[in-house]
């Protein structure tokens, strides 16, 4: 009954808790592409190398960097459904941040009201995509270099681990990254004398030696050396920084990102106040992440597990020095009958409201899925057919691939490294009515179909012109037609 034990009960009450807070609705724009595409590359026996999925950019060159996270995501859906889905990646959620907490030092009550922080903090980031799987095998990377000052063979690991990451997503170029922090902050602790015992010097060469075994291993996936570009050209893209609100930096007058609001102040706050000074590794790894935090809602994650088990730490010397946390760990004492039967019941009972969370929200999908997504226009154009092509909102075009493909090819999707910055310029443009260039990109395209928002200015123009009309309309989608057109199926163009 030794798990029974209060401090074991409480890690485990953490770890289901961050499960059910991971446990959502399947929303994200991307994840009907990912579906699509899993269940193709199984079906063929082959990744894609061309886009099949667009008219605007059919059979170009397509680098499909997570290829391996749709084959999961498709087969996990295939196996259990949404409920499955929505399992599998709360799982992974929680192991990340469960990893994370087992990265803090000293008392696990501190360690799990900091983890909790850290974990509100990223949740406007979560759901079922591949990035999430970015975030187990980051958080892993760090529990490995950290555990390699005692046990150095373990980073050998991490080639394994980043040939893994690289068919998985293209944030495998965040491992690499995080290794080389850890070799630039190593040199700094020596080089300032920041050193508990001294670091010998096979340390810096076994980390740079791993950092080029895991560089090498990058091609050992479909598309090759293109995988060492592409994450850099997607960083580059200005289109994907102005239009995509994951690349936004994040906006502190909306509540859900207080919590790293109060993170970042927090570190700043004990930095000043814990006798436990930062090491010059440590404040690398934070201003590095807290940047890149700053500067977009999809890396608060990121500095979410360099940053837990800092302020973790932090907070506990100064809880410490105050006397409020003791420096040896109280002995264990052993549970009455009573208790143990209580601790029991706790344990029962948050894994019944697991059970019945995720079961609850499984039902709810496709509630939350005609709320979030054209679901009846879709239904509509299927049953339908009106002519093709057709253009689409940017964040529609995933599900119209699940839901439509190949009956209908898509004017754009979630793909935005595919389509280029001068592409969603011109949508945007397009979209937001600004000059006649719509005029010149229908006529480009041939377009005889919109599927547009309601309050969408260029739905508002067309509804104007005697040749368009409104052939559907609800509060989630518009779809407009030219006058005339006759229905079809969706070719290449």
């Amino acid at each position: 009954m030794e798990f029974l034990q209060t401090r074991r009960l409480f890690v485990a009450i953490l770890v289901l808790g961050l499960f059910a807070m991971a446990a959502r609705n399947v929303t994200d724009p991307d994840v009907w592409w990912h579906l699509r595409t899993g269940q193709l590359i199984l079906q063929n026996h082959s990744v894609f190398h061309t886009d099949p999925y667009s008219f605007t950019r059919f059979g170009q060159r397509w680098v499909d960097h997570e290829w391996l996270s749709q084959v999961l995501i498709f087969s996990l859906y295939r196996l259990a459904g949404w409920g499955g889905l929505i399992a599998g990646f709360g799982a992974v959620i929680a192991s990340a941040f469960l990893v994370v907490f087992l990265r803090c030092p000293g008392r696990p009550y501190v360690a799990g009201v900091i983890t909790l922080l850290g974990a509100f903090a990223s949740a406007p980031s979560w759901g079922v995509r591949p990035q999430m799987l970015t975030l187990l095998l980051a958080s892993v990377l760090l529990l490995i270099l950290e555990r390699s000052y005692e046990r150095p063979k373990l980073l050998w690991w991490t080639p394994l681990l980043t040939l893994l990451w690289v068919n998985l997503h293209a944030g495998y170029a965040l491992g690499i990254v995080l290794m080389a922090l850890f070799l630039a902050g190593d040199a700094l602790d020596v080089a300032f004398g920041f050193k508990d015992e001294p670091l010998p010097a096979s340390r810096l060469r076994g980390l740079a030696l791993a950092v080029v075994a895991c560089a090498a291993v990058v091609p050992l996936n479909p598309y090759g050396a293109a995988m060492y570009a592409y994450p850099l050209e997607t960083l580059r893209s200005r289109a994907m920084q102005s239009y995509i609100g994951e690349w936004f930096s994040p906006d502190f007058h909306q509540l859900k990102y207080l919590p790293t609001l109060v993170m970042i102040l927090a570190t700043v706050a004990l930095a000043a106040i814990s006798p436990r000074r930062l090491r010059p590794r440590e404040i690398l790894l934070l201003s590095v992440t807290t940047y890149a935090a700053l500067r977009s809602v999809r890396h608060i994650p990121i500095y979410a597990l360099i940053a837990i088990p800092i302020l973790s730490a932090m907070a506990l010397a100064w809880l410490q020095e105050r006397g409020i946390a003791k420096e040896d760990p109280p002995k264990q004492i052993s549970l009455t009958a009573a208790k143990t039967l209580l601790n029991a019941v706790l344990l029962a009972g948050f894994l019944v409201f697991l059970v019945v969370r995720v079961r609850y929200v499984a039902h709810r999908q496709a509630a939350a899925e005609a709320k979030e997504l054209p679901a009846a226009a879709a239904s509509f154009i299927a049953a339908q057919h009106p002519p093709v092509p057709m253009l689409n909102h940017y964040n529609w075009g995933g599900y119209f691939i699940w839901r439509l493909y190949p009956e209908y090819r898509v004017y754009i999707d979630g793909r935005a490294d595919l389509y280029g910055d001068a592409f969603m310029e011109d949508l945007a443009t397009t979209y937001y009515l600004k000059g006649d260039l719509w005029r010149s990109l229908f006529e480009k395209w041939a377009i005889r179909t919109v599927v547009l928002p309601p309050d969408a200015p260029l739905v508002t123009a067309l509804q104007a012109l005697p040749d368009w009309e409104t052939v559907y309309s609800d509060n989630q989608a518009v779809v407009l037609t030219e006058k005339g057109e006759k229905g079809g199926i969706s070719g290449p163009h």
